[in-house]
């Protein structure tokens, strides 16, 4: 299902014009039009889902494997040093469009892209409730 008021719904489906690196009946992959990097893509579903909680299974595997064919290749044609998959999912994770789309992000060494966070150390009552809690 394709929302009528989603950006992204659109970018995915061509009706805003963009610098198109791959589509299939699933997905379109763009150049980012504000990029972190040069080389910087986004994956979008062509349905509209608000977040990774909302794909299908079948729908995220894709997801990751189509990431992959495109790092491999972007990877030969930029000379890149490696790649950053990025997703947010809620507004406090940084989600800014409610479309589920994967970022990808080409890393050149001594590049100034930020992306990191500040490291902490796993206490052992968090480790321990996270583990009783997580028992399938």
């Amino acid at each position: 299902m394709k929302n009528e008021n989603c950006i992204f719904c659109k970018l995915a489906n061509g009706e805003i014009p963009t610098a198109t690196l791959y589509e299939d009946e699933d997905f379109r992959v763009i150049l980012d039009a504000r990029p972190a990097a040069k080389g910087h893509a986004l994956i979008i579903p062509k349905e509209h889902y608000a977040n990774l909680y909302e794909l299908d299974d079948e729908l995220a595997a894709k997801v990751l494997v189509l990431a992959k064919k495109m790092i491999t290749k972007l990877t030969e044609i930029l000379g890149c040093d490696g790649y950053n998959i990025v997703q947010n999912n809620g507004e406090a994770a940084g989600q800014t469009v409610f479309h589920f789309h994967l970022h990808m992000i080409p890393r050149y060494k001594d590049d100034s892209v930020g992306l990191g966070w500040k490291m902490g150390e796993l206490a052992d009552e968090d480790k321990e409730e996270l583990l009783a809690k997580m028992r399938w």
